[in-house]
Parts: C-alpha cells; sequence; structure tokens
C-alpha cells in the first residue's frame, strides 16, 4: 500500500511505477456480454487522455464542479481519476444545474441538459463505442477522447487540501481526506497488494467507490466491477469468481 501519495492521481502514478502491466479493473455488463480488462497502463491512458480533454477541449479549471451521471462502468472510472488529477471536483450524481461541467450516460442525457457549461455524452456500448447519432448539444466522449494525448500534466499542481470528491448527501473530501479514506477502506474489506475484489455496487456512495476502484487502487491490488450482476445465478457467478481469480468480495 503505498504511504506517500497524497492525492488520489499520486496513487494511479504509484501504480503505474510499480508494475504497469499488471491488472487493474476488469469490467462485465452482463446485460451485454462485455468484459473489458485494463491494466494500470491502459487505465492510465484512459485517464490521461480524458484529463487532456477535460482540461484543454472543455477548458475545465481546478474546483469546477463535475456532475458524473453515470453508473459503475470502467470509463466512469477513468473521469474519477480525469477529476482528481485536473484538480476538479467530481460529483456523482450531482445536479447538473449547478454544475460547470457534466458528463452523461445515454439514460439520464435529458437531466444532463440542464448544465449550462459544457456537457459530454457517453454511449456506455461494448468497447467504447460512439453514439450512432451524437445527442444534440453534447460533445460524444467516444468521438473526441480518441486523438488527446497520452501523457496529462496539470496546468498547475493540484492541491492535495483542495476539494476532490462530492459526495451525495453533500459531504466533500479534498484529495488528501479521498486518499486517507481509500485506505482505510482498503484495511476494512482486508485488501493487500494483489488482491482482487469483485464489486457489484454502484458509484453513488463512498462504499461503492471504495469497492468499485479506489480500495484497491490504494491497496496495490485490482477489482472485478459487475454492472447487472443480479442476472448471473449462484453457479455462474462462482464460475466468474473461479476464473477471475476473485479473492475478495463487496456483492
Amino acid at each position: 500500500m503505498n504511504d506517500t501519495a497524497r492525492t488520489p492521481a499520486d496513487l494511479l502514478r504509484s501504480a503505474l511505477a510499480a508494475d504497469p502491466a499488471r491488472p487493474l479493473l476488469t469490467f462485465y455488463d452482463d446485460a451485454t456480454g462485455e468484459r473489458v480488462e485494463l491494466s494500470v497502463a491502459t487505465f492510465a491512458n484512459w485517464v490521461a487522455k480524458t484529463a487532456n480533454l477535460l482540461q484543454d477541449d472543455l477548458a475545465a479549471q481546478p474546483g469546477d464542479r463535475v456532475a458524473l451521471l453515470l453508473p459503475a462502468h470502467w470509463q466512469t472510472a477513468a473521469w474519477l481519476l480525469a477529476c482528481f488529477s485536473t484538480g476538479t471536483v467530481a460529483e456523482p450524481g450531482g445536479d447538473p444545474a449547478a454544475a460547470d461541467l457534466v458528463v452523461s450516460g445515454p439514460d439520464h442525457l435529458d437531466a444532463a441538459r440542464a448544465c449550462r457549461g459544457e456537457r459530454v455524452a457517453l454511449s456506455l456500448r461494448p468497447l467504447g463505442a460512439r453514439f450512432p447519432q451524437p445527442p444534440e448539444g453534447f460533445v460524444d466522449y467516444a468521438v473526441e477522447v480518441p486523438s488527446q494525448g497520452d501523457r496529462f500534466a496539470p496546468y498547475s499542481p493540484v492541491d492535495p487540501e483542495a476539494p476532490a470528491l462530492a459526495l451525495p448527501g453533500g459531504e466533500e473530501l479534498t484529495g488528501a481526506q479521498v486518499v486517507a479514506r481509500a485506505r482505510r477502506s482498503a484495511e476494512e474489506l482486508g485488501l493487500a497488494p494483489g488482491s482482487r475484489l469483485l464489486s457489484a455496487a454502484d458509484y453513488d456512495d463512498w462504499a461503492g467507490l471504495a469497492s468499485g476502484l479506489l480500495a484497491p487502487l490504494a491497496a496495490g491490488g485490482s477489482v472485478v466491477l459487475c454492472r447487472n450482476l443480479d442476472r448471473l445465478d449462484a453457479d455462474a457467478l462462482q464460475r466468474r469468481r473461479e476464473s477471475e481469480r476473485v479473492t475478495h468480495s463487496a456483492v
């Protein structure tokens, strides 16, 4: 477990330096049959591209509020770390009308139109495919992100004591507090380097964010993130645990 990281982005940088090839996030959607496995290096590349889009094309500034109207998904995980990397405040389930930018999946586009700032739409289709027809008034993430740079550097260093995460219910955490709470959650879940945690929780509270990304990242482990897991019967779930070498569960 990294004891020197001061921001969530530091946790990712440490994981990248330690072992870029190891799996970090494996995503399943049992409604579509999708499976995506991201190594630390591949996930970090998506985060860098997303952060460059956020900072350069969308002109986000440190302290800007980014409403994330997204389910637990590998692309949502990339957006969370991109927000942490740019110093913007990630707001899972945040109010679009009060946000500076909004990032929405296909189920929340109408609500997202309340945002007066930049709007980004994610199709959440398998393999990160674009929308067949881009939603009016939105940037299509799948169209814009591939051309972004593979490395990211913020224009100014991210302040670990600045707000980084706004949780549903009104609680706000600084970057340093996110790291500290992620470490505590990792300890509570019994995670250690190499642990592989299966999570079916949504990203709508701390428990879901921790089990679905932040605690495994802080512990040097990995996550098997499952959407629509209720479609599996007990035998199929057990086969997944075995095939993915799951060591811990948050189902």
